[in-house]
């Protein structure tokens, strides 16, 4: 039976955030960015923004959040508006992730955290003030929907405590993620929120967001997201904004639409452009005509002078041929994978790779997929089994650090030239100019690239050696829309083998044709394709999505615990005995209680997740009276 997902959503928003724009333009330095802006976004629209890098699509989020003012005009957003967005830095915190997401919202965080002063202090007043406190802010499955939020996001149970500091930097990238959707808020704003996420996550994310019920603007280069995602395309270019209605797909039918209706007018103007002005060479010099001409010349002049069509220079790259291509590349037999003794990630994994064989990678970060492919490398040698290679095998890899091994202070030409030194500068510069560094570009030193332009420039050097089997962890990270169709182009057109980690689904999608799972410490080939492995996440038992919220019962406020009547001069050893085993009883039905909500399988049952929830802070309120009691007829002893 398919397990009821949970409602991790905030509260929504309190108020409709309708927002404008007025004649808006923004400038960053001496450039123009956008100009004569008018629109205005409702509340409930999912509005993907899209364009090119450099467009101003983050310029237009630091407008939004009051970080940069508009050059002319206005943005209107409604009388305090809440707005929530990720942050782009998270310092080295020692305080436990789980309460990272939590603060989040803060009215919650505060309200718990002056529960558990009050309860550490013996403070009954305060614990019944914080009770009150955490029923008015809704708080009570604040710790609850934090915990879904980290798990969702693909947190185990296990880390939630774990300090902030611990986490590499892409985990920090999705506590911030988490923290943002834990704010509550009018206005949503994500920046590439899909980035550091993997497949499982991102379906996830998507089921979060399509229940979200503020204005939602998320930038992404990610297609199918925004196609299962927005409900508006916001298209920025040539200093332009235009609001489309639809998901991506329909966003790219309606604009080649428009484009071609644009041309057809302009051809049209074009060419009655040109007879009106042979009938004006020819006979405005007649006195017989000079008033049908003077008619004409006013007519030229009033014609709308709509604009041709400019053809975009679509990136265009290409994988060299192979040097050689044999039949079997490459194979893993019974082959264990880890990084030594006690550290053993997979188990008896049995892989071949022969020419054309296109293989996308699926499972969770951290079950193991870039353990694989470093065995597959040759980066990590077998615990056990063996690892047989072609004698002209010949890998290309990229991995997700590659962008940031490229050396600061230098060129492309550089980089190029330290894996060909003895190729002439013109074949260089010819090679570079296909990966979109022509002329001077091939000068420029990385400092200043785009992530972008780093990724795309990794590419190129991988394919600099004609591999004849790539392996590719996650190299869509930082690409813009464009390349990544370039880049699909490219490996689809691709003579070798590919094995693929990405959580781009229409990058995998268009590549692979086999698709093999990573979890549990196995290597098994699923049985469908990306559709099938999506509805399969969201089927499987103990899938955690979010649903909409249904209206609960106000949960019951724990009536403070009045403080122990002072004790006795003589203590009734019976009474003594009792109160021990009162404890000892408490203490015995609180561990149970909490072992039951540190399992993942609570989060099934919402109700049950609340009644308990509810029965550990009584549990708690009740456990410290008995111990106060119980000190207490000790100290009379």
């Amino acid at each position: 039976m398919r397990a009821q997902p949970l409602d991790c959503a905030p509260p929504p928003p309190a108020r409709a955030a309708v927002i404008r724009f007025r004649h808006f333009a923004l400038r960053r330095g001496e450039r123009l960015l956008l100009a004569n802006v008018d629109l205005a976004l409702h509340a409930g629209w999912r509005v993907g923004v899209v364009g090119r890098n450099g467009a101003g699509k983050s310029s237009l989020f630091a407008a939004l959040m009051g970080e940069v003012e508009a050059d002319r005009g206005d943005l209107d957003l409604p009388d305090k508006a809440r707005i929530a967005s990720v942050a782009q830095e998270t310092p080295a915190l020692p305080a436990p992730a789980l309460d990272f997401v939590l603060s989040g919202d803060a009215e919650v965080h505060a309200a718990l955290q002056a529960e558990a002063n009050a309860f550490a202090a013996e403070d009954w007043e305060a614990v019944a003030a914080a009770h009150q406190r955490l029923e008015e802010v809704n708080g009570y499955d604040g710790t609850a929907r934090a915990a879904r939020l980290l798990h969702g996001l693909g947190f185990p149970a296990e880390t939630h405590e774990k300090p902030v500091a611990d986490f590499s930097g892409g985990w920090r990238v999705r506590l911030n993620v988490a923290r943002a959707l834990m704010t509550p808020s009018d206005l949503l704003l994500l920046d590439e929120p899909t980035n550091h996420l993997d497949l499982d996550a991102v379906v996830w994310l998507e089921e979060w967001l399509k229940r979200y019920a503020g204005t939602l603007l998320v930038i992404s280069h990610d297609r199918e997201f925004l196609d299962n995602v927005a409900t508006h395309i916001l298209h920025l270019h040539g200093g332009t904004a235009k609001l489309y209605v639809g998901n991506y797909t329909a966003f790219e039918r309606q604009r080649a639409e428009h484009l071609r209706q644009q041309q057809i007018a302009f051809e049209k103007e074009q060419a009655e452009r040109a007879h009106l002005q042979s009938f004006i060479d020819r006979f405005k010099a007649k006195a017989s005509k000079a008033r049908q001409a003077q008619s004409r010349m006013k007519r030229l002049e009033k014609l709308a002078g709509t604009e041709a069509v400019r053809v975009e220079r679509g990136v265009r790259i290409q994988l060299p041929a192979p040097a050689k291509l044999p039949n079997s590349l490459l194979s893993l037999r019974d082959v264990d994978c880890g990084y030594g003794a006690g550290a053993t990630i997979l188990r008896k994994v049995g892989f071949g790779l022969e020419a054309g064989d296109r293989i996308g990678l699926l499972g969770v970060n951290g079950a193991g997929k870039s353990t694989l492919v470093k065995t597959l490398v040759g980066e990590l040698p077998p615990l056990s089994g063996e690892r047989k290679a072609h004698p002209d095998l010949r890998i290309g890899y990229f991995a997700q650090h590659t962008v940031e091994s490229l050396v600061a202070g230098t060129t492309p030409l550089d980089h190029l030239r330290a894996l060909a030194p003895d190729v002439p500068n013109q074949a260089l510069r010819d090679f570079l100019g296909k990966w979109n560094f022509p002329g001077d570009r091939a000068f420029e030193v990385i400092d200043n690239f785009s992530g972008g332009e780093k990724a795309r420039l990794a590419l190129a050097l991988l394919a600099w050696n004609k591999p004849n089997l790539l392996l590719l962890d996650e190299p869509t990270n930082h690409l813009d829309l464009e390349m990544r169709e370039a880049l699909a182009e490219a490996l689809s057109d691709f003579d070798g083998a590919i094995v693929m980690v990405s959580h781009d689904r229409h990058l995998i999608g268009l590549v692979c044709d086999r698709f093999w799972r990573v979890a549990g410490g196995r290597v098994e080939l699923f049985d469908g394709d990306l559709d099938a492995y999506a509805a399969w996440l969201r089927s499987r038992p103990g899938a955690d999505y979010p649903k909409t919220p249904e209206p609960k019962a106000a949960p019951a406020v724990a009536k403070p615990v009045p403080a122990p009547a002072p004790a006795r001069p003589k203590v009734n050893p019976h009474k003594l005995q009792k109160a021990e085993e009162r404890v000892a009883r408490l203490e015995g039905k609180l561990a149970e209680c909490e072992a039951q909500l540190a399992d993942p399988a609570v989060y099934a049952d919402p109700g049950r997740l609340a009644d308990l929830g509810r029965t550990q802070l009584q549990l708690r309120a009740e456990l410290d009276a008995a111990e106060a009691e119980l000190l207490a007829l000790y100290e009379a002893t």
